[in-house]
């Protein structure tokens, strides 16, 4: 073959010598960007949750740098889990709120020994055996945090909010950098995990004097700090703090292991930041142990923390104690004893509150406590006032209960000035200047100018447009004050005639701000009739008690023309729930306010599709469900009964109908319901009977 063929055939065979050469090479940068992805995240992991450097910074950055470079030249590999994703860069003008999945819970607290002592009795009542062991693990003070994976990689991150809702903050969380993106291991293929986002003390002083050295109000606290950081629309603002994720709970299905603490080895195992101050504790005792130790090793820690969580061990346990309408059976918080400060109370004021309540409370000589400056403290009542002997100008002692709302626990009566005078209670209501009243065995005086009492009325306002209640967008506290004070509104159905152009031309307010005001109050005609009803702001129904009625009664109709007996005979409303929602019913304001809401559209009954599978063929019955079951999860089962007019249990007594029994029921629960002649039924029965 001469020169001249050879040439031919280069020509002729070139494309596929090109495509060839063209997809090693592609190949090739895939493989080193691969690579580089791999090595960043294990040392993300070493430096961050093993606290164990094995690269420098140097090299790392230019690491970081190369596979930057090879990702923006090479887009088609763009991965959200790359480790280049962290540095932020995302604008978020307003985070979506997002229903949680599995709702996050508050815990119970306790302050005492045998405050656990009495919570280990009832865990040992309910499930019908002394064979419990512990978990104990140190409450991180920072702002919660709620991590959704699919697959191995992190899809959402989502804030407490009020337990139900919360917060859709992923691009912020993302820069944070012992978050892992991407698992290093396997543990469900979707699953939740929960924690704390904090801010170390060291990153927290560091931030303090970099704003003082720029002649800026330094932050208070690292609690808040880190919780506001959450919220901020630039990402990469937010990949410049030093942010930091404790993690300490997972929630999934069928979770492969028998107790709590081997979720949180395993967890640590593929990635998650999970502190190694855990300890199995098998009784209260070692328990408490535990907790005098970390009273005084807490100081020595590198973030804050203001108590230690105790939870049962066996996940199978757990699911047989459940929760409670606030917080899990199987887990409580013992709080560390309160930071308390002296500090000279120079005047009592009173607030009213959405009901008329009366509040007192203690304006002092701004103090140091926990971590916060203190100027206003509670004084709860006109008993407490007495009973602690409380006046202008003394010196007082102030703590902070549970470490977060600040109040007056004594007097210095050494530091007593000589012509000090006894404190007289408020007569008359600090907003509207009406006599105050108190009932016989009630703790609070009471303002009764319910619908001429400024405070009142737009504190009722504040609460039909909160987040557990209406959740209207675009309006706030200061809002519904400004929108009163203008004449606009009087009444939380005046917001249902609220036009655009009536709102433009107040202070501070836009047209922008004008039309989502408007567009969140027709948006919340949508709310589900069990938020409405708690909107609606009825004197002792609360959100718990609100979906009971609402699930009985359907309607706000059906609601208002029950008799007092009528519903005390409702599981759990007792006579002052009942008097309050018959005082309600025949009061002339409210059932004009009803009328008007319905003429509006809101959701005043329950929706059809709310009413689907529901039915009362388990009416009257209480269930208690025990043990492992295949066909339905323990939630599904419960719902089932709720859904069919049934009742849950915890615990099995006279008044229970019948168990459901799966596998590994405990023999001394399925003792005891023999003894009471309780029918045990299977998982299959049920099915059958509510079929």
């Amino acid at each position: 073959m001469n020169k001249n063929d050879i040439v031919l055939v280069l020509i002729i065979f070139s494309p596929y010598f090109y495509a060839r050469i063209k997809e090693r090479m592609s190949q090739d940068i895939l493989e080193r960007i691969t690579y580089l992805r791999d090595e960043l995240r294990q040392h993300n992991y070493n430096y961050y949750v093993l606290d164990n450097a094995t690269i420098s910074d140097y090299d790392f950055d230019n690491k970081l740098k190369e596979l930057q470079s090879l990702e923006e030249q090479n887009p088609q590999y763009f991965d959200a889990t790359s480790p280049t994703q962290r540095v932020g860069g995302a604008i978020t003008k307003n985070f979506n709120t997002v229903a949680h999945k599995n709702r996050m819970y508050s815990l119970d607290n306790s302050y005492s020994i045998e405050d656990l002592y009495d919570w280990e009795k009832r865990i040992q009542k309910n499930l019908g055996t002394q064979n419990t062991e512990y978990t104990c693990e140190l409450k991180y003070d920072g702002a919660s945090i709620n991590l959704s994976y699919e697959n191995g990689k992190l899809v959402s991150a989502v804030t407490r909010g009020d337990g139900f809702q919360g917060d859709d903050v992923t691009a912020n969380i993302k820069t944070i950098k012992s978050i892992p993106l991407q698992l290093k291991g396997e543990l469900l293929d979707s699953f939740e995990i929960r924690g704390e986002i904090i801010l170390p003390l060291n990153g927290f002083n560091q931030m303090n004097e970099e704003r003082i050295s720029a002649g800026e109000e330094p932050y208070r606290n690292p609690r808040n700090t880190a919780s506001g950081s959450l919220k901020l629309q630039d990402s990469a603002e937010v990949a410049k703090r030093p942010l930091d994720c404790l993690l300490y709970h997972i929630v999934g299905e069928k979770i492969p292991y028998k107790t709590h603490y081997q979720t949180l080895e395993k967890a640590r195992n593929i990635g998650f930041k999970v502190p190694k101050a855990v300890k199995v504790c098998k009784d209260i005792k070692a328990v408490f142990e535990f907790i005098n130790h970390w009273d005084i090793e807490r100081h020595n820690l590198p973030y804050e923390t203001d108590g230690i969580v105790i939870k049962v061990n066996n996940l199978h346990q757990q699911d047989e104690l459940g929760f409670t309408a606030k917080a899990p059976r199987w887990a409580i918080a013992y709080k560390f004893k309160a930071e308390q400060e002296s500090t000279l109370l120079h005047e009592i004021t009173y607030q009213v509150g959405r009901t008329g309540a009366i509040t007192p409370v203690a304006n002092l000589e701004p103090v140091q406590l926990a971590g916060t400056i203190v100027k206003r403290a509670s004084l709860h009542n006109a008993d407490q006032i007495e009973k602690l002997d409380i006046r202008v100008n003394d010196t007082v002692f102030v703590e902070k209960g549970g470490e977060i709302i600040p109040k007056v626990v004594g007097v210095d009566f050494e530091k007593r000035p000589l012509d000090s005078q006894p404190t007289q209670y408020a007569a008359n209501c600090p907003d509207c200047e009406t006599a105050l009243v108190r009932k016989e065995g009630d703790a609070k005086h009471y303002c009764p100018n319910e619908y001429g009492c400024p405070t009142q009325i737009t504190g009722r306002i504040q609460h039909f447009i909160s987040r557990k209640a209406m959740n209207i967008d675009g309006l706030g506290s200061e809002t519904v004050e400004l929108l009163f004070k203008e004449g606009l509104i009087f009444n939380y159905a005046d917001l249902y005639d609220l036009r655009a152009e009536q709102i433009v031309p107040l202070e501070r307010m836009a047209e922008k701000s004008a039309e989502n005001i408007v567009a969140g109050v027709e948006l919340s005609k949508q709310i589900p009739f069990e938020k409405v009803l708690f909107a609606l702001g009825i004197r002792f129904v609360g959100e718990t008690v609100a979906k009971k009625l609402a699930k009985h009664y359907k309607s706000i109709d059906n609601i208002m023309a029950s008799s007092f007996e009528d519903l005390t005979n409702v599981d759990e409303i007792g006579d002052r729930i009942a008097q309050s929602i018959v005082d309600f019913s025949n009061d002339l304001s409210s059932i004009q306010l009803v009328d008007r809401l319905k003429s509006y559209g809101v959701q005043l009954e329950m929706s059809a599709e709310s009413q689907e599978n529901q039915t009362d063929k388990l009416q009257g019955n209480i269930f208690v469900v025990s043990g492992v079951f295949h066909q339905m999860s323990r939630n599904e089962l419960k719902k089932a009964i709720e859904d069919n007019g049934g009742k849950v249990s915890s615990s099995i007594s006279k008044k229970t109908s019948y168990i459901v029994a799966g596998d590994n029921m405990g023999p001394s629960k399925r003792t005891k319901a023999e003894d009471l002649e309780i029918a045990i039924i299977s998982e299959q029965e049920f099915i059958e009977m509510i079929r």
